[in-house]
């Protein structure tokens, strides 16, 4: 098999966990396309040593993880670009704005934070993993965990009222 064929059979497997781990680190579709498309420009061109390591797709997620951080730490400002800015208003009838809501607050969270909590939570991933991905210590996983779930309760505290209006 020739080296691209084996590197298109590796993203074939890979690319729709990678692109969901991308939206949930950037919160946007077309900036998630991006970011993956980024780590794979990178990652093709280091195909030949990277497909004998027995778990390539690790060094892709830490490759996405990475280049997720390094992108908002050049970033100026805390906006957050959206093509289609979320309605203020909404129903306590609706599930969506919860989701809308626990979105936003995630947005709101430090690329390391958020890094953690999709690993972590989404990703289903144990602490030492998620160190090992990010790089860090399990002591950082689990301060930068505890942190990132305090904000998000701070964010998100008007979610209690949602679910509690629901009952």
């Amino acid at each position: 098999m020739r080296a691209d064929e084996g590197f298109r059979e590796f993203v074939g497997r890979h690319q729709r966990a990678w692109i969901r781990t991308a939206y949930l680190l950037t919160g946007d579709a077309h900036l998630a396309e991006d970011l993956l498309q980024s780590v794979l420009i990178k990652v093709l061109g280091k195909w030949n040593g990277l497909a004998r390591l027995d778990h390539p797709d690790a060094y892709v997620r830490k490759a996405l993880v990475n280049q997720y951080i390094s992108w908002r730490r050049r970033r100026s400002g805390g906006e957050i670009p959206s093509a289609d800015p979320p309605d203020r208003s909404y129903s306590t009838e609706d599930s969506s704005v919860t989701r809308l809501m626990v979105r936003q607050a995630l947005m709101r969270l430090t690329p390391k934070q958020r890094a953690v909590i999709v690993l972590r939570y989404y990703e289903d991933r144990t602490e030492k993993e998620t160190a090992e991905i990010l790089g860090c210590s399990l002591g950082t996983v689990k301060s930068q965990a505890h942190q990132a779930l305090a904000r998000l309760r701070e964010f998100t505290g008007i979610l209690t009222d949602i679910e509690g209006a629901r009952r």
